[in-house]
């Protein structure tokens, strides 16, 4: 019934009840019917493949600065293995590190060591030392020896094995020590992503350098760094490793800065390990930012490994080079020219003790500080270095281009 009210429609109350009885309907019906189990198919792939391929032994890594969570994605992902992560590193694991090796070695070879034992000690099977394009190249064997004489048994994944026949050498090496049953094509594609990653990773921590030092609220930045690490660690293939990527850069361009027209910068050029791992060159980065410095660092993974061209890179440098004089060196004076072409305040030089190419190239950047008037602090490393040292050297150069700042004003 309408109740007298000619604007109300006599079919309203009707189809109030026919849909009231349409959703009894549909109630009892899913009640009879079985729940559907929608699976991600991305999962149920992925559980097929490691029944398939995957070896279920543990490899480790050593520690190396912020490339953990790459580490962590190729042993999964392209050996097909479990990964052993490492905890942060104790005085014990230097210690171990140092007494079982020569005083005439230089750190980044007795950090590893302490790695490698460490992680063996919490049960890896397999080893991974990704060599380097210096004498570290020919420490895998050393530290492999060591390691056996100390008792432990374990296979030793030397990247510098089988290189010299180019990928597939290295491929065939892989397979034959550490997971026969590996999917080549997958691995490949993996590999692939790996490399994305490591740009990624590079990209990030170029941003951070750069910022960190001015953030408005002390800690963001480096909050939101654990968070994009913590979202790498979970990445699974390379359309992963995009959006982790892509929400952590907008996450760091989010944070509110307040940074001068023309801070302080200051480049670091270096060793392979010591100018970059934090906790060779005791946390350098931090130190840095924390005093309000623009920090550049050209070395690094993609740059050393990805695009790596000695030719191009040392006709950059010709002004101050004719020949190779080793693994980084070429790429520690170009940088070092840019930064002096590009007006920077300073130059940390950052290796470790003995380290002979870098050693050499002392006298070649002391010629860029002259020519460019940039000031070069020298950092030299060894597991005796202390913290109080360092901090003082560090102040005492930022004083001095503060006020070489203040006088071209």
């Amino acid at each position: 019934m309408s109740n007298g009210n000619p604007d109300q429609s006599p079919s309203v109350e009707p189809q109030a009840m026919l849909e009231q009885v349409r959703s009894s309907i549909a109630y009892q019906h899913e009640r009879l019917r079985p729940p559907s189990l929608h699976a991600d198919r991305k999962a149920a792939k992925q559980a097929r493949h490691k029944a398939k391929h995957h070896k279920y032994t543990k490899a480790a890594f050593f520690r190396y600065c912020y490339y953990e969570p790459a580490f962590k994605f190729f042993c999964e992902q392209v050996l097909d293995v479990d990964y052993l992560p490492l905890p942060e590193a104790t005085r014990l694991t230097d210690e171990m590190g140092v007494q079982n090796s020569s005083d005439y070695v230089c750190t980044p070879f007795k950090h590893i060591l302490g790695d490698f034992i460490e992680a063996l000690d919490r049960g890896a099977d397999i080893l991974i030392q990704f060599g380097g394009p210096c004498r570290l190249g020919y420490y895998g064997e050393l530290q492999e020896s060591i390691l056996r004489d100390m008792g432990y048994e374990f296979i030793m994944l030397n990247f510098s094995h089988g290189i010299e026949l180019g990928y597939v050498g290295w491929a065939k090496e892989c397979i034959k020590l550490v997971n026969p049953k590996i999917d080549i094509p997958h691995g490949v594609v993996q590999l692939k992503a790996t490399g994305k990653m490591i740009e990624c990773l590079d990209e990030l921590r170029d941003f951070y350098l750069a910022n960190a030092g001015f953030e408005v609220e002390k800690g963001a930045f480096d909050a939101a760094w654990e968070r994009a690490m913590d979202a790498f660690r979970t990445c699974m293939d390379e359309r992963d490793i995009n959006a982790a990527f892509r929400d952590a850069m907008a996450e760091l361009r989010a944070i509110p800065l307040d940074k001068p027209a023309d801070p302080i910068r200051i480049g670091i050029v270096g060793e392979l390990f010591t100018a970059i791992d934090e906790r060779a060159n005791l946390e350098l980065d931090h130190k840095l930012t924390a005093m309000g410095v623009e920090v550049h660092r050209m070395l690094n993974f993609t740059n050393r490994y990805l695009r790596y061209n000695e030719p191009n890179l040392r006709a950059g440098a010709k002004d101050y080079l004719t020949y190779d004089m080793g693994p980084t060196s070429t790429m520690t004076v170009l940088a070092a020219k840019k930064y002096g072409e590009a007006g920077f305040d300073g130059v940390i030089h950052a290796k470790s003790a003995g380290c002979t190419p870098e050693i050499d190239c002392i006298p070649v950047l002391q010629r860029v500080s002259e020519d460019f008037r940039m000031p070069i602090l020298y950092l030299t490393y060894d597991s005796q270095t202390s913290d109080t040292g360092l901090d003082t050297r560090l102040e005492a150069f930022y004083d001095m281009l503060s006020m070489k700042k203040e006088k071209r004003k």
